[in-house]
């Protein structure tokens, strides 16, 4: 039996919505192969059906773009407003001109989960294009477009062939969608002298609006306005979408802009947010801030005064959009009015009534005669949302300040006034000390601000801008202020790890073995108990200044005493490879109370009995902290993987990674890998095909790799050019995001724009990842990582 007509309609719509993008097109052309056969009674159901796996297929890629938990938050306060006031989106012109594609798919795939964003759309570019064909030259007073007759009639057939050619994009992807170029917004002459025929909005139609919702139609509106007697006014798009957004109150309003953000142009870079009570002045007496720029930011000021002060206007790109509306993190520059921030040099000055109820402390506590013996500072906003104390030792102008008390509501973290108030706090201070509760619920916040804590009994202590001396110092005094101080965590990356104080190291001779013997001896909890070598046996190790150490040429049955002994708790295993199996056998005969192992060779990455050691790729990041065997991975490895990883579910084809190495990863046995004479104005390729690392890197992918290894004349370090081929299209701003995404948090991973230099990665503990160079196809990707082959590529990695 033939599909009928209407059944064969309702999923033409069903199906066509940009699927390909979503990655769901397979899946849904068999389900409509599979209504051949169907009835028209049939067939309907079954596109009704179609359409609600749609949904939850979009809903599920949501989850991709942040967390499950974020997205089912922002789903749930979408749909519990009125649809009229989920979004006001106002988009360029520039941005139908150029990503009209893109546009239209995000729109339609909010539409899909049930959410109906009003549109408003400038013309500018297009309109000054049809201006100059006519001889006619824009002029601009304060910002705003001067109209004249001819101007309006131009603009007119613009904004009309701009509305109907977006409403004609998102038809085709079986959105339905209503051109509005008139009847909303009421106006009276801005100043006809001065401006010609431009309108200042006197008032909002909104049942044309709500008509086209009830209708199951996206309004797509133009700033086209009207006088009350029907002469057609010109009026900015930020303007008019600033007016509707009043009448409106939506829960989101979103600039959409070919540049993703407001663009310092003086540093280049993107203004991640713009708290408006407190740098609306500074921001507008910057140079670059003029013209459209400066009346962006005018009528965004004016907009948020009117609305309420939980409300933000966000300008973004069109491919972040979801990213904007569904995660706490945003994408683009996110404009508040948030409150002016203050400082106090005492709690004299302060409003005791919100102190107290605040802090929750009497003004006579032991706490605030305490404070009264130091020099401190108070931070908070304007409505005491966030209220941080520091104090300083004042017989020691050289103390590290303490942060006493750091205490923010909800409402201030939900709308950044806790970041504010903390960028302050580390203007005036490059070095903190501060301690938190465990049950403190904003523990996730802290630790992704500090550069290391320390946890004991239930407290956490962190600090940023000190060394190590001074970190152990803090460390010391922190645990004398505790009481039952057993069992302590600490990392410099933010983490805990497990109490391991003794290392055995085994095979110290090598350049790994040297540097790791380096980063423990600059480690203010873990030491070296044994150093093994059999060419370096009686010699005093150098670079080790704890304690006075020589090495031993420790045989299988000696390490299995100490063992049974408890002597070592972790032995770690700098080895070549095929070598460390009969001494791995002696710690497991000799087990009593079990010691870590970690192995640097490549003797157990492919044994499923150890953990293989990449953290930042572990599913159970946990599981470090139970094993007690571990596996580290190679240098190249490390690398590839991290380059690769966040594209896996994309890649089409066999990635190829081509690796350079300083010489330092040949060793120390002489070779001419290793030889710089030989090295010099030279880069060898070596292990061509099957090189063990290339196995490392597709086992633990799951996916075939290639690999091509070159040694080159300088001493450490690894840059590494990996080509990915890709099943879908993209740009190489939605490649950076997901890595972005991929790696949020992690210390050791900097994603970044630029090709990242080697020289620049050489004696540095963390990975650089970026160039993202995408083939004009958008179906191929470059990307570039280094890494230093003796620290993240061995040793970091195994203190890590």
């Amino acid at each position: 039996m033939i599909i009928s007509k209407v059944g064969k309609s309702v999923l033409s719509k069903s199906v066509s919505f940009n699927a390909r993008r979503l990655g769901f097109l397979p899946t849904l052309q068999r389900q409509k192969k599979s209504l051949v056969k169907l009835t028209k009674q049939q067939s309907r159901l079954y596109s009704l059906d179609v359409q609600k796996n749609e949904k939850e297929t979009i809903i599920r890629l949501l989850y991709n773009i942040g967390s499950k938990k974020e997205a089912e938050q922002y789903l749930r306060q979408f749909s519990s407003v009125e649809s009229q006031k989920f979004a006001v989106i106002k988009v360029g012109g520039a941005v139908i001109s150029n990503e009209i594609d893109s546009l239209a798919s995000s729109l339609s795939f909010l539409n899909r989960v049930g959410l109906y964003p009003i549109v408003l759309h400038g013309g500018g570019p297009q309109l000054n294009i049809e201006l100059a064909k006519a001889g006619i030259e824009p002029k601009y007073k304060n910002g705003i477009r001067i109209t004249d007759a001819k101007t309006l009639e131009i603009a007119r057939s613009i904004f009309i062939q701009e509305n109907l050619k977006l409403v004609e994009a998102l038809e085709n992807l079986g959105t339905r969608a209503r051109p509005i170029t008139g009847g909303v917004f009421i106006a009276d002459y801005l100043g006809r002298e001065d401006y010609g025929y431009v309108g200042q909005i006197t008032g909002i139609n909104k049942n044309v609006v709500n008509a086209s919702i009830k209708a199951g139609a996206l309004p797509i509106l133009t700033s086209l306005a009207e006088t009350p007697s029907g002469q057609i006014l010109n009026v900015n798009a930020d303007v008019a979408a600033g007016e509707l957004a009043k009448v409106l109150e939506p829960l989101k309003i979103i600039f959409l802009s070919e540049k993703g953000g407001l663009i310092n142009e003086e540093t280049k870079k993107k203004i991640d947010s713009i708290n408006i009570d407190e740098e609306y002045d500074h921001y507008m007496a910057q140079p670059w801030v003029k013209h459209g720029t400066r009346l962006k930011l005018k009528e965004i000021k004016d907009l948020l005064d009117h609305l309420p002060r939980t409300s933000s206007v966000a300008i973004t790109a069109v491919e972040q959009l979801p990213k904007e509306l569904f995660t706490d993190s945003g994408a683009g520059t996110l404009i508040r009015r948030g409150y002016r921030l203050f400082k106090f040099n005492s709690l004299d000055e302060m409003d005791k009534n919100k102190l107290q109820k605040r802090l929750q402390i009497n003004p006579n506590s032991d706490f605030v005669s305490n404070l009264s013996k130091k020099s401190y500072k108070v931070y908070s906003d304007e409505p005491y949302d966030v209220l941080a104390i520091v104090t300083q030792e004042k017989t020691n102008p050289n103390a590290i300040p303490f942060l006493e008390k750091f205490v923010a509501t909800k409402n201030s973290v939900l709308n950044n006034v806790i970041d504010n108030v903390w960028n302050i706090i580390q203007k005036d201070n490059p070095r903190l000390l501060w301690a938190i509760d465990d049950h403190d619920e904003n523990k996730s916040w802290h630790f992704s601000r500090s550069d290391g804590s320390y946890t004991i009994n239930g407290k956490t202590l962190f600090w940023y801008g000190i060394n190590v001396e001074e970190v152990s110092a803090a460390i010391k005094d922190f645990v004398a202020t505790l009481p039952n101080t057993n069992t302590a965590q600490s990392s410099s990356s933010g983490r805990a790890f497990a109490n391991v104080s003794r290392i055995a190291l085994i095979g110290a001779r090598g350049y790994t073995g040297q540097n790791f013997v380096s980063l423990l001896n600059n480690h203010p909890h873990i030491s070296l108990s044994h150093v093994s070598s059999r060419e370096l046996e009686g010699q005093e190790l150098s670079g080790y200044s704890k304690e006075k150490i020589k090495y031993v040429n420790l045989k299988a049955e000696q390490m299995k005493e100490m063992q049974k002994n408890g002597e070592v708790d972790c032995w770690v295993m700098a080895l070549p490879n095929g070598v460390c199996t009969p001494f791995v056998q002696a710690i497991n005969e000799g087990q009593v109370d079990k010691s870590l192992i970690i192995d640097l060779s490549a003797d157990y990455r492919f044994n499923s009995e150890w953990t293989y050691g990449l953290p930042e790729l572990s599913k159970n990041r946990e599981s470090f902290r139970q094993t007690k065997k571990i596996s580290n991975p190679g240098c190249y490895a490390t690398g590839s993987q991290l380059s690769i990883a966040p594209l896996l579910p994309y890649i089409s084809e066999t990635p190829t990674v081509f690796g350079v190495s300083g010489y330092s990863g040949a060793g120390t046995k002489p070779s001419p890998k290793n030889d710089p004479k030989f090295l010099e104005n030279n880069m060898i390729p070596y292990s061509l095909t099957d090189h063990i690392h290339e196995r490392e890197i597709s086992y633990h992918l799951g996916r075939t790799v290639n690999f091509i290894p070159h040694v080159a004349p300088f001493f450490q370090g690894i840059t590494l050019t990996v080509n990915i081929p890709l099943s879908k299209s993209f740009k190489s701003a939605e490649i950076r995001e997901l890595y972005e995404q991929k790696y949020a948090g992690e210390k050791l991973i900097k994603v970044v724009d630029d090709v990242p230099l080697v020289r620049d990665i050489s004696k540095k503990h963390f990975v650089k990842i970026g160039g993202f160079g995408v083939h004009s196809s958008g179906k191929r990707v470059i990307v570039i990582t280094t890494i230093d082959n003796l620290l993240k590529g061995a040793a970091t990695q195994a203190l890590q």
